[in-house]
């Protein structure tokens, strides 16, 4: 939906019935997400962001009885309609977050238990509320800068396939390398 906006803007603009001053610069928050999606081929919810979002407080009790319903304490930040930062509020009650992980996204209680049971024993001592944001410093110079690509303003952009054409990265790692990090070339197995 962003990319149709984006396209619908480019597209009045260059009819003559939008005008966005490039001097300008127009902040937008965009709140309340949903908590959690659901995915049909998997048959159960997965989480809209991350499985260690809050809810919003006022939803919560929705989270066992309807919870494409349940709003999340997630977050972004967009300027000139390009987004340059997100982040959530996490949840910090080990009641609930195993309620999450068990019941609502289907986790088995051994993986619980054996990937996050370090965190849900910790919470058990009371961790205060917490979350945090991450700006993405080359979305927001791009926008300043009026590029319509990050690679115009990264210092060492990569290219579609992943590659760094200034330190030719990806490379073939020697072999005294692959014997520093134990690992086998597929040429030796």
């Amino acid at each position: 939906m962003g990319r149709v906006r984006l396209d619908a803007a480019k597209l009045l603009q260059k009819r003559g019935k939008l005008d966005i001053p490039a001097d300008q610069y127009k902040f937008l928050w965009v709140i309340e997400f949903p908590l959690m999606l659901y995915d049909e081929e998997a048959g159960r919810y997965v989480a809209a962001h991350h499985p260690f979002t809050a809810p919003v407080p006022e939803d919560a009790e929705l989270l066992k009885s309807d919870p494409k319903k349940v709003r999340g304490q997630h977050y972004d930040c967009v300027l000139n309609g390009m987004e340059i930062a997100g982040g959530s509020i996490r949840i910090h009650q080990p009641q609930l977050q195993k309620m999450v992980f068990e019941e609502i996204l289907n986790i088995p209680q051994d993986i619980v238990s054996e990937r996050f049971g370090y965190m849900l024993e910790s919470f058990r001592f009371g961790a205060p509320p917490h979350g945090g944001i991450a700006v993405g410093f080359d979305r927001l110079i791009s926008v300043l800068a009026q590029k319509s690509s990050i690679r115009d303003v990264i210092a060492f952009p990569k290219t579609q396939k992943g590659q760094d054409l200034m330190n030719d990265a990806p490379g073939v790692a020697t072999a005294k390398q692959l014997r520093d990090l134990h690992i086998e070339s597929i040429a030796e197995a």
